[in-house]
This record gives structure tokens, C-alpha cells and sequence, in this order.
């Protein structure tokens, strides 16, 4: 049995997923990234090969991704998390068209072929507005816990308005609707709300084409997913493996990688022996 594996090393959290030869998922880990980037890898790939019931011999290739992928340095390949989760959507979602991921500090809309191919993208990577940690800030304030945020955004009646998506700025609007007497809902539903037109304008840049998929951390947030249908005037696809997407794409260029080379020894060998 040949096995690839997929280490995502991202701002906030670090994901690892084996695959095996049928492409099923057989193991998974979700840490901390933290300090130590190169730690951080390592630790979520033996978390991975722990929950497979594998030794380290039995993975034939692994591949980093993530914004920390060249800190794996017991990876045999890095290959952006941009390609990793165009390729990670459309194997879970094969008619994926538009993947939009949102993650801790950037997010991404990016344009895939049928097979899943990069075709265009566009990222907001240098601030922070509209990502996890934005989220992250609004619930700080509101002393609301991150996964508590988006069930209580859908209960909004009249979402307020923010002045600036900001995180530099996101405190003191909240403090100020809150001092207006506002409610949480109607606080957390204008930040859900302001995220996601932020967002429109970034998925304008490589069109809107169906099916939209959407992956990364924020993913398993309702309140976002329900805004972001809204704004963009489409249902999108949403999957329990939303966080691992980046890791899932990782393992199965991994595992092809893997088999490719296992072929090619075999071929090597025969041709030898002959």
C-alpha cells in the first residue's frame, strides 16, 4: 500500500492529512502552528501518522503547503496552498469552479479547470480585513467565543453598519454599537455582513463561476457562510473536511508523486531483470 501526506502550515493552525492508494483519508491531525513553524510541521505530521496506526516508512512522499510549507523540512516537495486547495475542492467537489478560502490572515478566491488546475486567482494578503483573525477580534470584543460568532449572526434583525473592516479599527466600532446599546446579534451579523462584501469585490477580480466552494477555517462558521450566499447570489459548497482542504490537496499530489516513483522503480527493475 502507498500512502501521500499533506502538511498545511498555516498562520494560526497546522493540518496534516495521509491518503491512502483509494484516496480515502486514513489520518488527520489539527495543532497549534505557534512559534516554531518547523515544530509545528513535524508535530501535526506524527500526530497524522499516530491517528493512521502508520509508521514514518510506510509514507512514500510528503508535501508542505501553507504559508510555512518550506519550514517542512522532512518534506520531499512544497506546493502553494493556492494549488493545494483548488486541487483538495474539486477532489471532494468535482464540478468546483470558484474555491474561496478564508483562513486566519489572508483569503483567496481562486478560479480551477475541471481538474482542479489554478486557472486565475486573487489574494488579500496584506491585511488582515475579512479573515479569521478579524472574526477572531469581533468575538474578543463582544466576549462571545469564536464558534458561538456565526450562530448568532443569523440571529440578527437589523445588522449595523461598520464604518471601517479594519482590525485596527473593528474594537472601537463595536464598543461604539455597544454603547449605542445594539445588540450582539446585530453587531456580529454587520461584521458577517462587512466581510463579505469585502470579499465580493476580491472574488470579482477572477469572476464568479459555479460551483463555489468554499474552504478554510472560517468555513465551519454558518453565520459567514450564509452571508457570503447572499452577497454572491449562490449557494456554495461547504464540507466537514472545509479546514483540511489545503492538506487534502497536499496529500493527493503526494500520494500520485508516491506512486509515480513506486511505477518508476518498478519499470527500472523489470527493465534490469530482462
Amino acid at each position: 500500500m502507498t500512502y501521500g501526506a499533506g502538511v498545511d502550515v498555516g498562520s494560526t493552525q497546522t493540518k496534516a492529512v495521509i491518503v491512502d492508494e483509494a484516496r480515502r483519508i486514513v489520518g488527520r491531525s489539527l495543532i497549534a502552528t505557534g512559534a516554531n513553524v518547523t515544530k509545528a510541521g513535524e508535530s501535526a505530521f506524527v500526530k497524522a501518522l499516530e491517528d493512521a496506526g502508520l509508521p514514518r516508512t510506510a509514507v512514500g512522499y510528503v508535501v508542505g503547503t501553507g504559508y510555512g510549507r518550506y519550514k517542512v523540512t522532512f518534506g520531499d516537495a512544497q506546493i502553494t496552498e493556492i494549488t493545494c486547495h483548488g486541487r483538495g475542492a474539486q477532489s471532494i467537489f468535482p464540478a468546483t469552479r470558484t474555491v474561496l478560502d478564508m483562513g486566519g490572515q489572508d483569503t483567496k478566491a481562486i478560479k480551477v479547470g475541471a481538474d482542479g488546475s489554478v486557472l486565475d486567482f486573487s489574494m488579500n494578503d496584506k491585511c488582515a480585513a475579512g479573515t479569521g483573525r478579524f472574526l477572531s477580534a469581533a468575538a474578543d470584543v463582544t466576549g462571545v467565543s469564536i464558534d458561538e460568532i456565526g450562530p448568532l449572526a443569523l440571529q440578527a434583525k437589523i445588522p449595523v453598519r461598520l464604518t471601517s473592516v479594519c482590525t485596527v479599527f473593528v474594537e472601537s466600532d463595536i464598543m461604539s454599537y455597544l454603547a449605542q446599546k445594539k445588540t450582539i446579534e446585530d453587531i456580529l451579523g454587520g461584521v458577517h455582513k462587512a466581510i463579505a462584501t469585502r470579499t465580493m469585490s476580491l472574488v470579482r477580480r477572477v469572476g464568479v463561476e459555479e460551483e463555489v466552494t468554499f474552504t478554510g477555517g472560517v468555513s465551519r462558521n454558518i453565520g459567514m457562510v450564509r452571508a457570503l450566499e447572499e452577497v454572491l447570489g449562490t449557494p456554495l459548497n461547504v464540507s466537514d473536511e472545509g479546514h483540511f482542504m489545503g492538506a487534502i490537496g497536499a496529500a493527493l499530489f503526494a500520494l500520485e508523486r508516491a506512486q509515480a516513483t513506486a511505477q518508476g522503480g518498478a519499470v527500472a527493475v523489470g527493465a534490469a531483470r530482462s
